[in-house]
């Protein structure tokens, strides 16, 4: 068994934001992990995983010329009524760190520069009730504006 498992949220960034929606084909999840995960290539991947292992989300856009990114990953608990929002992240994955400095002009000045490239989220599963989908809300960022942050809340991870 592989101790780190790889997520990737495809997403088509112009569709969604025409659409207003992640659905409609307008997002694809893929994970590399070596055990039996379901809905390969669709909102509804369930990543089938084992207490102690690492996952990791990063997101790509279609079109490399977009921006998105993950703004959040919230885990939803048995009896949420799937709108609930919390606001906080799930204790299984934490943000992004990831800075890459840019140097400016002749003076040497260097300042950080936030590059969505770099942002994975990861987080280690804990002891989980085999067999159970453990879904999560994946909200994604793309642009800036009111209408630019979409999500889903189809996606889950299971332990065997």
């Amino acid at each position: 068994m592989n101790p780190k498992v790889n997520i990737v949220v495809v997403v088509d960034v112009i569709g969604a934001l025409s659409d207003g929606t992640l659905r409609n084909g307008n997002l694809c999840m893929i994970d590399d992990g070596s055990l039996q995960s379901t809905g390969q290539g669709t909102p509804e991947l369930v990543t089938v995983v084992k207490p102690g292992q690492v996952v990791t989300w990063s997101a790509l856009a279609v079109d490399l010329q977009t921006p998105v990114e993950i703004k959040s990953i919230t885990f939803l608990g048995p009896d949420t009524d799937g709108g609930h929002e919390d606001g906080q992240a799930p204790p299984a994955a934490r943000a992004p760190e990831h800075r890459a400095p840019v140097q400016h002009g002749d003076n040497g000045h260097t300042e950080e520069r936030h590059n969505p490239e770099l942002d994975v989220w990861s987080g280690v599963v804990p002891y989980l009730a085999p067999g159970v989908a453990h879904q999560y809300r994946l909200e994604v960022q793309m642009y800036e504006g009111e209408f630019s942050t979409l999500h889903i809340e189809s996606p889950a991870l299971m332990c065997l």
